[in-house]
């Protein structure tokens, strides 16, 4: 792609100071540690990990709502890091959350009305009652909240309801870039299809830029067309949401693919589970080496020696594992084609 990214993430670190017990010593913990990637202007880009991979603080170091021990975060062609006052206001309009759950997301005293429109208090917006009253009424439709909502408060409402209200909020001020941090885990699974089907809607139609944070390999499939895969504080895969989910080059991303379900019936029952031994290290003390070694079955002499970086398994597509070159070797239950 020729054009100039609309987010640009360059060997972003965030290490938090953690004490071991009440007098020991001070330890850093890497939350994110060396992160890279771009997202392209009407992009779905998404990252997937387990829990306490580090993707939370990824998406808060991107909205500079965290300050980042190292790296840099290129916004629109601007630092955001160098931001401050005005600036920072400025990028903000331009930069909006989903967060991940609707029910503690939304301020209980304020109704639907107050919500939607507190951003354009905050930034000046729409001053006019004219415009005021067109804006928001375009907002509700496109998100698909009736007008009656409007001064109710968000206890009066479902889960994929008040979503639908953090949507409207986050679209209030028309942003470039919506960070989407789990925001359909909190839902039922057939609320999770209406949301995700709303969010490709209003990206088509608002020309939106998506950084969707998700444990959930369904849900980014069905919205991204680019995928990193994060294992503590560390992306080890990157590739087309196709490529990814067809060739697997990683191992760790072989393994969580391979726990995804598949709607065949006749495919579910052939395929074979591929299953990590031991538990996920602590990030107070990540392995030596490559961080997945412990875990990994195809695990050589070199694994717990070598610092394992991102490297080109073919154009586009980039896995951060030595095992690359012995691909040949592996099982073929091993590899997973959904």
């Amino acid at each position: 792609m020729s054009e100039a990214p609309l987010l640009r993430v360059k060997d972003l670190k965030k290490h938090f100071l953690a004490r071991k017990g009440m007098f020991g010593e001070k330890t850093a913990v890497k939350a994110v540690d060396g992160v890279s990637f771009d997202v392209m202007p009407q992009e779905s880009f998404a990252v997937v990990g387990e829990s306490g991979c580090g993707k939370t603080t990824l998406g808060k170091l991107v909205l500079a709502l965290e300050s980042a021990t190292s790296g840099s975060v290129i916004f629109d062609g601007q630092d955001v890091a160098a931001m401050n006052g005005a600036a920072l206001k400025k990028m903000r309009r331009e930069m909006q959350v989903i967060f991940q759950d609707p029910y503690s997301s939304l301020n209980p005293r304020m109704t639907v009305e107050d919500i939607i429109t507190e951003p354009w208090v905050i930034h000046g917006m729409h001053k006019d009652s004219a415009e005021r009253a067109k804006t928001l009424a375009k907002l509700l439709d496109d998100c698909g909240i009736a007008k009656s909502y409007l001064p109710r408060h968000p206890h009066e409402f479902s889960g994929g309801q008040r979503q639908r209200v953090g949507i409207a909020r986050a679209l209030s001020l028309d942003p470039k870039l919506v960070v989407a941090d789990e925001p359909v885990s909190a839902l039922d699974v057939s609320i999770q299809a209406q949301i995700l089907n709303l969010l490709k809607d209003l990206q088509k139609e608002r020309k939106l830029a998506y950084l969707f944070i998700s444990h959930d390999f369904s849900v980014v499939r069905h919205l991204c067309t680019r995928i990193s895969v994060m294992y503590l504080g560390r992306v080890v895969e990157t590739a087309d949401s196709e490529t990814l989910f067809n060739d697997p080059q990683h191992p760790y991303t072989e393994a969580l693919l391979s726990a995804v379900p598949v709607p065949d019936p006749a495919i579910e029952q052939r395929r074979k589970r591929i299953i990590l031994t031991g538990d996920v290290p602590s990030p107070l003390k990540p392995p030596s080496g490559c961080r997945f070694h412990p875990r990994c079955r195809y695990m050589r002499d070199t694994c717990p020696v070598n610092d394992q970086i991102l490297i080109a398994a073919k154009p586009g597509h980039e896995a951060a594992c030595e095992v690359l070159p012995f691909k040949d070797e592996r099982s073929e239950a091993a590899l997973v084609a959904l």
